[in-house]
């Protein structure tokens, strides 16, 4: 009975999942801190970050790659809010049609859904760019802004806006006034979801300009696969530099999710 007990114990099935926390996420994780601030003999430096703010096509990169990522959100969110919108409003099948139309691309892996998108454009003579990198990015990304907007609306107490119609409140001031700022805690999810992806991927860019654009997440897997072992403390450091971008941006939209949250 004792031996059934400890087995049968919440701490005892968390301990595999700690293991692989420890493996797969806290190791590696710690071994890109060490490889950033030493250099190939093991010696504490910061030559790493300066090699990367003093070369100015890697700064450029990264600004580029910022400023991909921020539209391909911005784009996401314009397209996705909408769906998602009337996805939660609409009656009968209407939403589970949607969702699956949705949800059937993402059954095929994303470099799949790349390539098939390089040859539709090069069915249609379109030369690839940076046009068809944003069409890209949309289109593999835009189910993780539709998806948390969506719950959020799903789950909204329409009570709400029936109330506002009933004090005399247009459509236009329910929807700004009730709608959005009770959507806003999903908007923040799809933002951050659709962001970080798209600000560190490589091989949607590769593909899609045919190497002729280079993003951030390029850099680093440049600096893992064709530098060398000598170029992996580099591209821990450009690994790093990322890390917290990502990091800053999660944190910024929890604390505007939760502020949102105790405002409503």
């Amino acid at each position: 009975m004792k031996l059934w007990t400890k087995i049968g114990a919440r701490r005892t099935w968390a301990w595999p999942y700690v293991l692989f926390l420890v493996l797969f996420v806290v190791l590696p994780l710690l071994l890109i801190f060490v490889y950033a601030f030493t250099d190939p003999q093991g010696h504490f430096t910061l030559k790493n970050f300066m090699q990367f703010f003093n070369t100015t096509e890697a700064v450029n990169t990264f600004i580029y790659s910022l400023a991909i990522a921020m539209l391909t959100t911005i784009i996401c969110l314009l397209l996705g809010y909408p769906a998602a919108y009337i996805m939660a409003t609409a009656e009968l099948k209407t939403p589970a049609v949607m969702a699956m139309l949705f949800i059937l691309p993402m059954w095929i892996n994303f470099l799949l859904r790349t390539l098939a998108t390089v040859e539709l454009f090069n069915m249609f003579s379109i030369p690839l760019g940076e046009g068809a990198l944003i069409y890209g990015m949309c289109y593999d990304f835009l189910p993780f802004m539709i998806y948390p907007i969506y719950n959020t609306l799903q789950k909204m107490d329409k009570s709400l806006i029936e109330a506002a119609h009933d004090l005399g409140a247009n459509g236009r001031e329910v929807f700004a006034k009730v709608i959005l700022p009770l959507s806003m805690p999903g908007i923040y999810s799809g933002i951050i979801m659709v962001f970080m992806p798209t600000v560190s991927t490589f091989a949607i860019a590769e593909l899609l300009t045919r190497n002729k654009i280079t993003l951030f997440g390029s850099l680093i897997q440049r600096a893992f696969g064709e530098g060398g072992l000598t170029m992996w403390n580099y591209g821990a450091a450009l690994s790093l530099i990322m890390l917290l971008i990502i990091g800053l941006t999660s944190f910024f939209g929890e604390k505007e999710e939760s502020g949102t949250a105790t405002v409503i």
